[in-house]
């Protein structure tokens, strides 16, 4: 059974600490690395490489392991129709591609880049932000990053709850000394305690 988000009062307590967001390079681990998170962590399924049929198929096979660890399961490059149909908790996405407020029990974590991009997903009533990228990674090779400092800044004046994604692992988790952070690497290639 999926746990349902209850409103955004609740969201601070509620959203799990722990983010995997599955990609093409990390797909042939990641029935491993849901395994290996903690219960109730949060799985972002992404899958952009896959047309519609096989990407359903993979996100069927992956939502169900994910479900037996009671991890919440996120869709992106979707609407609350797919969301509804596939069954996800929500949907993950940018301020420029979000439709509507979410329907009653799902989440919208929105994608942000700097503080605009965060005060946009703010006013759509975004459930919690994915801010990147803190560090530098695959996703954004030779992109400008927002650092510990700019990470925490942006970070601090949201009222939802921010989760760290960008060159994270457990090492530069501890670095950025903030307890919600998500990974496709960091994550699927390392065990997690």
């Amino acid at each position: 059974m999926a746990r349902r988000y209850s409103g955004p009062m609740h969201a601070r307590q509620s959203l799990p600490l722990l983010w995997l967001l599955s990609d093409a390079r990390n797909d042939a681990g990641l029935e491993q690395a849901l395994e290996r998170l903690p219960q109730g962590s949060g799985f972002v399924f992404r899958h952009y490489h896959l047309d519609p049929a096989p990407r359903r198929a993979r996100y069927e096979t992956l939502c169900a392991k994910a479900r037996t660890r009671r991890h919440l399961v996120i869709l992106s490059r979707a609407d609350w129709e797919t969301v509804a149909a596939w069954d996800a908790d929500g949907l993950y996405g940018s301020p420029e591609h979000f439709a509507g407020a979410p329907p009653e029990g799902k989440l919208w974590l929105a994608t942000a880049h700097d503080s605009e991009e965060m005060q946009r997903a703010l006013a759509l009533g975004a459930s919690g932000i994915f801010l990147s990228p803190v560090f530098a990674s695959a996703s954004h090779p030779g992109g400008e990053t927002l650092g510990v400092f700019g990470f925490r800044v942006l970070a601090q004046q949201s009222p939802v709850p921010v989760i760290a994604l960008g060159g994270m692992d457990e090492a530069r988790a501890r670095e950025l000394d903030w307890p919600r952070w998500g990974a496709i690497d960091g994550l699927a290639s390392t065990k997690v305690a």
